[in-house]
């Protein structure tokens, strides 16, 4: 798991049109990696909904959030329509990014069924870790005050 003040890993996943996303792309940005177990869950839905109502606080700061689950795109993009999320969700369909991130479970219902733990990495515009949030209780939510705390203070 990577480590506040370390470089971020960067990994590939595709958004919800198939296109491919690297981490990399948004270096200049501070970006919000937001971890979540699955589309279309009471929590998850809550969660990415807040992220929705605070990108306009997010892109003053020049922020950028991006969802991440190991659902399929066809899901994400599902899910992205129906709540109106206005950021990329990617599709970590692989594993790569729960696995280099540290945040992959299994899902103990369905053994063998690896998911995203809830978790939050706020990387600062030199690529570098600067915050980090990660949850074994996939019923708890991140501190939305406390990002939007770290990423003020990254864009000072």
């Amino acid at each position: 798991m990577p480590e506040i003040g370390e470089k971020a890993p960067d990994v590939e996943l595709v958004d919800t049109e198939l296109k491919k996303v690297k981490i990399s792309d948004f270096k200049g940005k501070i970006v919000i990696l937001a971890f979540y177990p699955a589309a279309f869950t009471s929590v998850c839905t809550k969660e990415m909904c807040n992220f929705r109502d605070s990108l306009a606080k997010f892109n003053k700061f020049n922020a950028q959030v991006l969802g991440i689950s190991v659902d399929p795109p066809f899901s994400n993009k599902a899910f992205k329509e129906a709540n109106k999320l206005n950021f990329p969700v990617l599709s970590d369909y692989r594993r790569d990014a729960v696995k280099t991130y540290g945040v992959d479970m299994e899902f103990p219902p369905l053994p063998g069924y690896v998911i995203a733990k809830r978790a939050v990495f706020v990387i600062d515009k030199e690529g570098r870790i600067a915050y980090k949030w990660v949850s074994e209780d996939l019923g708890k939510e991140p501190s939305y005050e406390e990002i939007e705390k770290v990423v003020s203070k990254l864009n000072s």
